[in-house]
């Protein structure tokens, strides 16, 4: 006898009816227009960071999965405010923090629909348009990078597993079998990602080779010519440089031209890791100083920072989309035919990465781009670049603010060090100065090293981040700056 998944009425309450349907979702959207609405008076969520542990669960007494449903009200109460409660407030406008992240409301229309559609993307004939959809979402992206027709790509959750299919396909294009003396260049400042992208893909510890930075934070190429010297007279294998497009730290964007020649002339594969700052491609002042990215074999890309998106949309692109494939590519007999087709949107993303089940993310990215075009994107970036420049502009004008360094693009780093104080000194008032700037709970910003200093750092990359919301901040910066330093013994 089958068993009917009903309620005891006859009804399959998984299969939602029309009516229940449409009350749910004006339910979320009622919430959603109130909290995207008090936004900018919402707190950043950067204050009681230790007092974490009292704002969760209790791991000792975790609750039981539910037996029984609860209605959608008291539910949506719940996640718009305890489970809301403590975090970092990412969406607004004063999150100037690590690297913003977008959360285009249009990109979540996309994703209702796609989750609702529930179509599979892997291989090619399970959804022939909506593969293409996203084949052409890469397209976009090649020539945005101006890369040749033959290049290949697929959309990721992030940077990072973009960076370890990069650093994968360059070791199996570049290495034999026997890869253990393979080595791998980074700056300083290179993103962690990439070695924990090299250690996954199986090499050791000493394969990744850490280079000197240059006087503008940048990999030193001369440095760099010099390693690889080094390496091969030693009987190791030179493989693969890393140019970072952006970095974490400084927003510093490596001599990227350079690093192609070298790579050139030594025979190497050239990754650019460009999540943060690549699309400031869009940009004539970007173009500039991302100037040579063109000539890289693979670049990663962050549409969920310089295109706004929702977390959890990151790209690669490979110049040789064969070499993609060839580092992925896997069989099994319940397998449908794979594509034998060099059409640019016919690509089974199942042999171009990692992920055989993945959902279907090419329509986050084509909505709002087909509903926008690309001319409001191009000018939101130019903005964050001009209020970057006007950022460091006012923090030089605080005094006994240091401007460690400028904006290459939209990250600008400083610290408090006043005339007469040590390292140690500036250190110290340059940490008291965020705990002042943070509980004032109305910017978010990070904190670095550089050159062993304690270094603060805004990055300037939401795309609800006007002037008004940077003026305020140089204003908190500027007052807390001031009351700090007319304290006693300063």
């Amino acid at each position: 006898m089958t068993r009917q998944a009903t309620d005891g009425q006859g009804h399959h309450p998984l299969e939602l009816d029309p009516q229940t349907l449409r009350a749910w979702t004006e339910k979320v959207l009622c919430h959603l227009e109130q909290y995207v609405a008090g936004l900018p008076h919402e707190p950043m969520g950067s204050v009681g960071q230790l007092g974490l542990a009292q704002r969760v669960p209790d791991p000792a007494d975790p609750e039981p999965i539910p037996r029984t449903g609860m209605d959608m009200d008291t539910l949506l109460a719940e996640i718009f405010s305890t489970y809301l409660e403590g975090t970092y407030n990412t969406a607004s406008g004063g999150y100037m923090g690590y690297i913003p992240g977008g959360g285009l409301l249009q990109s979540a229309l996309a994703d209702f629909i796609t989750a609702a559609i529930n179509r599979y993307v892997g291989v090619h004939v399970a959804a022939p348009r909506l593969a293409a959809m996203e084949a052409q979402v890469l397209r976009w992206f090649a020539d945005l990078m101006e890369m040749p027709p033959e290049t290949r790509g697929l959309l990721t959750t992030g940077g990072s597993l973009a960076n370890f299919s990069a650093v994968v396909t360059a070791r199996v294009a570049k290495l034999p079998e026997d890869f253990l003396d393979g080595v791998l260049y980074v700056s300083e400042h290179v993103h962690h990602s990439i070695t924990k992208a090299a250690h996954l893909a199986g090499l050791p510890r000493r394969a990744v080779r850490s280079l000197p930075l240059d006087s503008a934070w940048r990999l030193d190429c001369d440095a760099l010519e010099a390693a690889v010297g080094e390496d091969r007279a030693a009987g190791r294998r030179p493989f693969m440089v890393v140019g970072s497009g952006g970095t974490t730290q400084t927003g510093a964007v490596d001599d990227l031209r350079r690093l192609a020649e070298i790579c050139a002339a030594e025979k190497l594969w050239l990754h650019v890791d460009a999540a943060y700052g690549g699309f400031f491609q869009l940009t004539r002042r970007g173009r500039q100083v991302l100037d040579g990215i063109k000539h890289a074999d693979s670049i990663t890309l962050d549409p969920h920072k310089g295109m706004f998106l929702p977390y959890g949309t990151g790209a690669l692109l490979v110049r040789n989309g064969e070499d993609l494939r060839r580092a992925h590519a896997a069989s099994a007999d319940y397998m449908p035919a794979m594509q034998a087709s060099d059409h640019p949107l016919v690509q089974d993303f199942c042999e171009y990465g990692p992920e055989l089940s993945r959902d279907c993310r090419g329509l986050r990215v084509w909505l709002p781009l087909k509903l926008h075009g690309i001319q409001p994107f191009i000018a939101s970036l130019d903005e964050k670049l001009d209020l970057a420049r006007h950022a460091a502009e006012g923090l030089r004008a605080i005094p006994g603010m240091e401007i460690l360094a400028e904006p290459a693009l939209s990250v600008i780093a400083f610290r408090l060090r006043p005339a007469g104080k040590t390292d140690g000194a500036g250190d110290d008032l340059t940490r008291r100065l965020l705990e002042r700037v943070q509980a004032r709970d109305r910017i978010f910003m990070t904190a670095t090293t550089l050159a062993g200093a304690y270094a603060l750092r805004l990055c300037i990359l939401s795309y609800r981040t006007h002037a008004e919301r940077v003026e305020e901040a140089l204003e908190i910066i500027r007052h807390e700056a001031e009351a700090l330093l007319s304290l006693p013994g300063e």
